[in-house]
């Protein structure tokens, strides 16, 4: 799968490496070296590996910047902080996965490859499987969800994971299980990036965040989807306004 990808690195060294790695891959690399330059580039790419430490506009104002145009072009951190905190105010605006400095030629085209495929298969997808669960009417193949009739933004890891939820209503999950379902078993980053994707999730999707409804605490183990009934939408919850 060629694809068009836009790498934000202001180290010449790396940007040359990442350019040569996804051009041996079969991709087609544009290499901008500042925030400002991402933000002129990024439409005409179908994912970006973004660096956190830029001058000017550094990579987490780029990410929202994004984020706030797109909601499921994939984003992918690229960073020499490791730090918890970093991290996951990386996840928490928009970034779907995250790779720290000095990293992996092969783990970072998996990740590459695995986002670009679902992203793909989203794409691709023409028919409509709906699922509704109380006023959260999820479309799976036209990859929407609704809340009381009102489209709701997700990114793609946030769909995902919607997805696996609903797919599993009552089923309680640990953190590496979520990892292992979702970020796929390359995935080698912290537990806490579940926490990061839920908190977002239910900002988005619960009427009460501080007390949801749809994605629930299962203390000591992790998180599990409401038993509520979850069923296809009918013909006329499909044509309703």
């Amino acid at each position: 799968m060629s694809c068009p990808i836009l790498c934000v690195e202001d180290d010449p060294d790396i940007g040359r490496l990442l350019t040569s790695i996804l051009v041996q891959a079969g991709h087609q690399p544009t290499w901008v070296s500042t925030g400002e330059e991402a933000l002129h580039r990024w439409q005409n790419a179908s994912l970006v590996v973004l660096d956190l430490m830029l001058p000017g506009i550094d990579g987490l104002a780029v990410c929202r910047d994004i984020r706030s145009h797109d909601a499921t072009i994939p984003i992918i951190m690229l960073t020499a902080l490791a730090g918890t905190r970093d991290v996951v105010v990386g996840l928490e605006i928009g970034a779907d996965d995250y790779i720290t400095k000095p990293f992996d030629t092969d783990i970072l085209l998996a990740r590459i490859q695995a986002l670009l495929r679902r992203r793909k298969a989203m794409e691709e997808r023409t028919s409509s499987t709906l699922m509704k669960i109380k006023a959260l009417e999820i479309d799976i193949d036209g990859y929407s969800v609704k809340f009381d009739g009102n489209m709701i933004q997700l990114t793609t890891r946030e769909f995902a994971l919607l997805v696996f939820f609903a797919r599993h209503p009552g089923k309680g999950f640990s953190r590496s299980e979520l990892l292992d379902a979702v970020w796929g078993p390359e995935f080698d980053g912290f537990d806490h990036t579940v926490n990061t994707h839920i908190n977002r999730l239910r900002s988005k999707i619960e009427p009460d965040p501080a007390r949801p409804e749809y994605i629930l605490t299962v203390w000591g183990t992790g998180y599990r989807f409401t038993d509520a009934a979850v069923a296809p939408a009918s013909a006329s919850d499909e044509n309703a306004p």
